[in-house]
């Protein structure tokens, strides 16, 4: 197999969006990822002062994030000016109620378009430039979950529908190639070497309804675990928000607590299984399914959280799912206040080479309890920290 080449792929590239573009005025929308800043660095490239660069401040973006990218774009040698578009209100107005993740994926879409329509023909433009790259493109047609950025692909024509044509040049590059196009283009490391960010941003890790206030709390979550996890150097690593509320379906906790029991070899009485009422998103035999997220905590003798090797909680976590298939996702307690609070939250990290597998990162405890205590000090309305021990599949990489 032919090895990437990304000087000859950014120079192709070139060539092609100048033909596909011409001299139409294009708009590009950023979501402050890799793949959205390759994008539109590489379209600069090819058409200049016709790229008009949009960020949509969707309310679901990390801390200080549309400002910090608009710094790293308007400096030298990029020189792109970016304009950042406020539409928060208009996007939380439109989730609203929604608790599903594939109903809020696509009304999520739906108003992303929306806005760059409007956007599109204030600015006067009739293209859209977007970082699709192909593993949006694999795991929308393939069922495991709706990616916003998908439209032709899913029968959806953007001309009739939105106002636009849309041109995505990354569209057949895997992530890595997308990192290796970025560091060639001189990108710096804080944006070559990020982790991938979704497009629908926090909104796919706030399990369940979004609100206000579960927002703002894991936006303080994911700069805690964002900031700590670093070090480890995981492919991709991020906090999730759940609403500490228990499903009614109890079947099958007696049955988890004893496997638990007997996996880690401690007494039964000291593993306590809550499973959330809210679900995740999962992949079963290729294709998405919903499960449900079990909690579980386990107890010493001191009353403090049984600490055991990574690799334990994951075989712990395939024996689970294996006997429960109606689970998706299993999380271990890494910090526990007495007092039951409004939400819990999960950290995810993951090792990846492609995205369509990971595995769980083993992070020393020592980070997780730091990370926790943080958490738990920061965020008033939240009374348990887990790491997530569910590696993909049976669990996507993001939780919706």
């Amino acid at each position: 197999m032919e090895m990437f080449n990304p000087e000859k792929f950014v120079k192709v590239q070139i060539e092609e969006s100048r033909k596909r573009i011409g001299n139409e005025k294009a708009l590009v929308a950023f979501s402050g990822g890799v793949d959205s800043t390759t994008c539109a660095v590489l379209t600069h490239k090819a058409i200049g002062e016709n790229l008009v660069c949009v960020m949509l401040d969707d309310a679901f973006m990390r801390e200080g994030e549309p400002e910090s990218i608009a710094e790293i774009l308007s400096k030298p040698p990029f020189n792109v000016s970016l304009k950042i578009v406020d539409v928060r209100e208009r996007f939380l107005k439109a989730m609203k109620g929604l608790r599903g993740a594939e109903e809020k994926r696509k009304r999520f879409r739906e108003t992303f378009y929306q806005v760059l329509g409007e956007t599109a023909k204030k600015e006067g433009c009739k293209i859209l430039v977007q970082g699709t790259i192909r593993a949006d493109i694999e795991e929308t047609v393939s069922g495991i979950k709706t990616q916003h950025n998908v439209l032709e692909q899913m029968g959806i024509n953007p001309m009739e529908r939105f106002g636009f044509k849309v041109v995505e040049p990354l569209v057949t590059l895997y992530k890595e190639q997308v990192r290796l196009v970025a560091r060639y283009l001189g990108l710096p490391a804080e944006v070559s070497e990020r982790q991938p960010f979704p497009g629908p941003g926090l909104s796919v890790r706030t399990v369940g309804e979004i609100r206000p206030d579960k927002l703002e709390t894991l936006k303080k979550a994911t700069a805690i675990v964002e900031r700590e996890l670093a070090q480890h150097k995981p492919s991709q690593y991020f906090a999730a928000i759940i609403d500490n509320e228990e499903s009614l379906q109890r079947s099958g906790i007696a049955h988890i607590q004893e496997t638990t029991a007997r996996v880690l070899n401690v007494p039964s009485r000291n593993v306590h299984v809550k499973k959330f009422r809210d679900k995740a998103t999962g992949v079963k035999g290729g294709e998405r399914r919903y499960g449900g997220i079990v909690g579980i905590k386990v107890e010493t003798m001191n009353g403090k959280v049984h600490q055991t090797a990574i690799r334990n909680l994951v075989s712990l976590q395939a024996r689970i799912i294996t006997e429960n298939p109606a689970v998706a996702r299993i999380y271990y307690a890494v910090k526990d206040l007495p007092e039951k609070k409004p939400h819990v939250i999960g950290i995810r990290s993951v090792q990846t080479k492609n995205f369509l597998t990971a595995q769980v990162s083993e992070i020393p405890w020592t980070t997780l309890n730091a990370v926790a205590e943080e958490i738990l000090k920061k965020c008033s309305n939240v009374s348990t920290v887990y790491y997530d021990v569910t590696p993909k599949p049976p669990a996507t990489i993001e939780m919706e």
